[in-house]
């Protein structure tokens, strides 16, 4: 029986470069047999976390759809963290629904995660910042391993992604899972 793939992207440009690589990774997670499920945080409301801790009580007062997408991380058995690089991080999509899993903490154990990141800077080194932010979330979920990393540079127009090695490299990743 496959597992089950969750993908988070956060790109608010529908067929941007990492949202592309996201349907290239669901392709591969798919014919590998995965049950796979991509949701495009930009289409969801997630309101920031205001540190108010009402979900320590059992529910966020918020009126969104973060504990919707938090219980899809909750079963999934692999996540997939999506991201065009802004300014060197991830985008603000992401980090809000991130910092909404205060909800379910310490809950979210045992994850395998996989990062997609695109740039329009061609130099890896930019994307320390991106790549630690990330590492510090999974820091936080005991059990959660780094299994992947997908990163497309010097990639800035829409669909510029397709003509990069790392679009096979996406299909790669979701089909050895």
């Amino acid at each position: 029986m496959g597992k089950k793939v969750l993908i988070l992207s956060s790109s608010p440009r529908r067929n941007g470069n990492s949202d592309l690589l996201c349907d290239r990774f669901a392709e591969g997670a798919g014919k590998a047999g995965h049950q796979v499920e991509k949701i495009r945080l930009a289409e969801k409301k997630i309101g920031y976390c205001t540190a108010c801790y009402a979900c320590r009580n059992g529910k966020c007062p918020q009126q969104d759809d973060a504990p919707e997408i938090l219980e899809k991380m909750l079963a999934a058995d692999v996540i997939v963290l999506a991201t065009p690089v802004y300014f060197y991080t991830m985008c603000a999509q992401l980090k809000a629904l991130l910092d909404r899993t205060v909800a379910i903490f310490p809950r979210l154990t045992d994850k395998k995660y996989y990062y997609i990141m695109t740039m329009a800077d061609a130099n890896r080194e930019m994307l320390k910042g991106t790549i630690e932010a990330l590492r510090g979330f999974l820091d936080c979920y005991e059990g959660s391993v780094e299994a992947g990393m997908i990163c497309g540079l010097g990639v800035y127009e829409k669909g510029e992604v397709r003509n990069q090695p790392v679009w096979e490299e996406a299909y790669r990743a979701g089909l050895q899972i």
